[in-house]
């Protein structure tokens, strides 16, 4: 927001609160709201405006104005693959919290229409009971459709890219746009939204049939997996480094020696190394003095430069 000093800035915020309190009605607009209540690290200063929104109106209504009044503007879907800063999040955070799913099944293949705030282990829930196979490897991401497939979010060999058929996004005007999947750009854990703005509002998924007791057991191996190499007792952010093109990075990290490395409340996992943990009250600032510190051990050790695969949100 482009305001001079605190007072005018409490009172820009107030008006905007206001003006989208009277514009969506289906959805909850809420005024400094602490961001460590919606994101899986349970870390995050405050966002000046927080909405959540119900419907692909109120999405649209809500990017126009911050368009319109200039305001910054972020895109959330579950907040579970980022990072935000302790000082939190200037103008608009708008949650994707629109969730409906619908299915036309045709002989060879059940083509899935859902909306992008539907989260992964509700829909994968649904396409077990429909026996539709193919999902099984997001069951257990904690994530939204929508966040899903705007970074390629992937695990046991399968990644979005090879089940979505067409996206409907929102671009900067506001326009809706649907484009097939040979023009989202898909890459490991990069996608057209990667580079490019645009809300994704409902994604068209095609997926083969499957026998109901194999997807079961597909999703049970997978989620006993989890629950047995992943650090879920404690918040996080899902897997913290990516993956390198010739190295495991976890390996890297682990070889180290850096597991149950440690600063204030935040850690690399004991469990698994590819994860900086949230032991109970740390700052995004413990966690990224965590982050710099295993990048430079692991450079210096292995001469492997590893990158981040969470997000960075707000001011830090």
């Amino acid at each position: 927001m482009k305001i001079k000093n605190r007072r005018n800035l409490s009172l820009e915020k107030q008006k905007i609160y206001e003006t989208l309190k009277d514009k969506l009605l289906a959805s909850k607009v809420e005024i400094d709201e602490p961001m460590n209540k919606h994101t899986s690290f349970k870390i995050g200063g405050n966002a000046d405006i927080y909405v959540t929104a119900k419907t692909c109106k109120d999405i649209q209504t809500t990017l126009l104005l911050a368009k319109e009044k200039q305001i910054p503007f972020v895109v959330l879907g579950n907040g579970s693959n980022l990072l935000v800063g302790d000082k939190g999040i200037r103008g608009i955070v708008l949650k994707v919290a629109t969730e409906e799913i619908s299915i036309q099944k045709e002989q060879e293949y059940a083509y899935v229409m859902v909306q992008a705030g539907e989260p992964l282990a509700k829909l994968a829930r649904v396409l077990l009971k429909e026996n539709i196979t193919g999902f099984e490897f997001a069951a257990g991401i904690p994530g939204t459709i929508g966040g899903g497939i705007s970074m390629n979010a992937g695990a046991y060999g399968g990644e979005m890219k090879d089940i979505v058929k067409e996206i409907t996004y929102l671009n900067e005007e506001g326009n809706s746009v649907t484009i097939p999947n040979e023009k989202c750009d898909f890459s490991y854990r990069h996608s057209y939204f990667s580079s490019h703005f645009g809300i994704i509002t409902q994604v068209c998924l095609q997926l083969p049939y499957g026998k109901e007791e194999e997807i079961k057991s597909k999703m049970e191996e997978y989620a006993k997996n989890r629950k047995e190499k992943q650090p879920l007792a404690y918040p996080s952010a899902g897997s913290t480094f990516k993956r390198g093109n010739d190295f495991i990075t976890a390996k890297l990290i682990d070889e180290c020696g850096l597991k149950g490395y440690t600063v204030g409340k935040a850690q690399v996992s004991n469990l698994h190394a590819g994860f900086v943990i949230n032991l109970g009250g740390a700052t995004a600032k413990d966690v990224l003095n965590v982050i710099k510190h295993v990048k430079q051990e692991v450079l210096l050790k292995t001469g492997k430069s590893i990158e981040l695969e969470i997000k960075l949100l707000g001011e830090f």
